[in-house]
């Protein structure tokens, strides 16, 4: 998830365990460590794009990782706060549950997070909910805020940050609930079709769970397409995209290709254009797919320009938006 999300249930956290002990000081301490496994964007400043692509969610969000850090944080508070004669045991399921909060929701999302390293490089990623959802988020933002307003001792104090998280868990249960509806729709579809697939894959569209984007892997390309909760049609429309890898036959032997490979899962498609062969990760969507089913994808990487390729992620994301087309996007939510 994004920052401010991990920085303000890791503040309710903090408040529900330490609150009554150390004060205010607990929400810091939450918001500090729930976003410390993020560390791994001081990566970027020195790694190329494909070596951050997998750094970012990778060791750090590691189950060894959190082990490690854990034991070492609960050492270090608890000698910090030896006054308050807060038992080590505390501070380790203190630090354990911010810490795993975050490795366990940073998986929800399609970028996928390395929770096996170094051992294995899988990563896990369950595509139920897009990394900036406001309406995950909303819940304890609004009770970090009263958090920071209340008194240290208010009997509420408790109940507020209870109610955060319990919402957010709630609505997290809601986007399950929208995957299986999804998947179960795709399933129907590819096989009404008659479309033989491999695997496929369904993951949110930007800031909603309504809008979800369909990958399904064929022998030879991928079929595309959107599919709303609210869409009254039972079958979702889709398009065909070839893999066209016969394109990335020349750059075989290219480090940052290999890379690109094993970050993408297997979901990628090459294209030739104004830059040369492009490479695209299926799996960040299209830039406005919704409205143009021909669209560029969000992730596209210039093989034949390496250096061009700073914050690639974010660069399509939101490229060509504007009040026309947020207004196409809510019409496309309320289904067709």
């Amino acid at each position: 998830m994004d920052s401010l999300t991990h920085i303000t249930i890791g503040a309710c956290i903090g408040d529900l365990f330490l609150g009554k002990k150390i004060g205010k000081k607990a929400m810091l301490y939450g918001a500090i460590t729930a976003s410390l496994p993020d560390i791994d964007f001081i990566t970027s400043f020195w790694m190329n794009t494909p070596d951050d692509l997998l750094a970012h969610r990778g060791f750090t969000h590691s189950f060894l990782f959190a082990f490690l850090i854990i034991i070492l944080l609960a050492i270090f508070f608890r000698k910090r706060h030896s006054a308050e004669e807060i038992p080590v045991k505390t501070w380790l399921v203190f630090m354990g549950t911010e810490i795993f909060s975050h490795i366990f929701i940073d998986a929800f999302n399609a970028y996928g997070i390395g929770w096996f390293e170094p051992f294995s490089h899988y990563r896990v990623s369950f595509n139920v909910i897009f990394v900036a959802d406001p309406f995950f988020s909303i819940w304890p933002g609004i009770a970090a805020i009263c958090l920071l307003i209340l008194n240290r001792n208010s009997n509420k104090r408790r109940r507020i940050a209870k109610l955060g998280l319990i919402f957010c868990s709630l609505y997290l249960l809601y986007c399950f609930s929208n995957k299986i509806r999804i998947d179960n729709k795709t399933r129907y579809t590819l096989i009404q079709e008659g479309i033989h697939y491999n695997r496929y894959l369904t993951t949110p569209t930007p800031f909603n769970n309504w809008l979800w984007y369909v990958v399904a892997e064929t022998d030879a390309g991928y079929q595309i397409g959107y599919c709303s909760v609210f869409d009254k049609n039972e079958s979702i429309e889709f398009k065909y995209f070839p893999q066209n890898d016969s394109l990335l036959k020349p750059w075989n032997g290219r480090r940052d290709l290999r890379k690109l490979i094993r970050f993408s899962r297997g979901y990628y498609t090459a294209e030739i254009s104004n830059h040369g062969i492009v490479f695209n990760d299926l799996r960040f969507g299209q830039i406005m797919g919704w409205e143009n089913n021909d669209a560029d994808f969000v992730f596209h990487y210039y093989l034949n320009e390496p250096g061009a390729n700073y914050l690639i992620i974010q660069r399509g994301r939101f490229a060509n938006w504007n009040w026309n087309s947020v207004r196409a996007f809510i019409h496309r939510i309320r289904g067709n």
